[in-house]
C-alpha cells in the first residue's frame, strides 16, 4: 500500500517537470527581433513578450526612422480613427499569441501592418537558432492568400 503515495507523488514530479519545460520553450520566443518592412524598407525592432495572461505580444520599440518631418510617425493609416494619433514607436503589433508544443509553433493570434492599417491572422515558428519565420494570411493558412517574413532574433534594445 505504500506504493500508491510513491508512484502518485512521482506523477505529479513528471507533470511538473513536463509543463516547465514546454514553458521554457515556450518562452524562448521572448527578445528583440530586427524587421523590415516589405512596402516602406524601413526598419524597426520588436520586443516580444509574454503577458500575464499567458500569451505571447510584440511592440515595436526601436525604428530606424522615428521622425517624418520633425515630428514622430503616426499610425495614421489605422481604420480605428481614435488611434490615427498614436505613434507606431510602442505600438502592438503582435498579439495574443499562445504556442502549440506538438507544431513548435505560436499560433491564434494577429499582426498589424501599420503600413496598410491592417490586420491579419498570424502563425510564428523558428527556422534555425536565431531566425523566427512569421506568416500573416487571410482565410485560413493553408490557402496561400499572405505573407511570409524572417526576423532575426538580436540579443538588446537598439539605441
Amino acid at each position: 500500500m505504500k506504493t500508491k503515495p510513491f508512484f502518485l507523488f512521482l506523477f505529479v514530479l513528471i507533470s511538473l517537470c513536463s509543463s516547465a519545460e514546454i514553458k521554457s520553450s515556450a518562452d524562448r520566443i521572448i527578445g528583440y527581433y530586427y524587421a523590415i518592412d516589405d512596402a516602406t524598407q524601413k526598419a524597426s525592432q520588436v520586443e516580444i513578450y509574454r503577458a500575464t495572461d499567458g500569451k505571447y505580444y510584440g511592440k515595436i520599440v526601436w525604428l530606424q526612422q522615428p521622425l517624418l518631418k520633425g515630428r514622430p510617425v503616426l499610425d495614421f493609416k489605422n481604420p480605428d480613427k481614435d488611434l490615427r494619433n498614436r505613434t507606431i514607436l510602442g505600438i502592438p503589433l503582435l498579439n495574443g499569441f499562445v504556442y502549440n508544443s506538438k507544431k513548435d509553433e505560436w499560433e491564434d493570434g494577429t499582426i498589424y501592418n501599420p503600413a496598410n492599417g491592417n490586420t491579419f491572422h498570424c502563425i510564428m515558428k523558428f527556422v534555425g537558432n536565431n531566425r523566427l519565420k512569421i506568416r500573416g494570411y487571410m482565410g485560413a493558412s493553408w490557402m496561400g492568400l499572405g505573407k511570409t517574413a524572417y526576423w532575426p532574433k538580436e540579443n538588446n534594445l537598439r539605441e
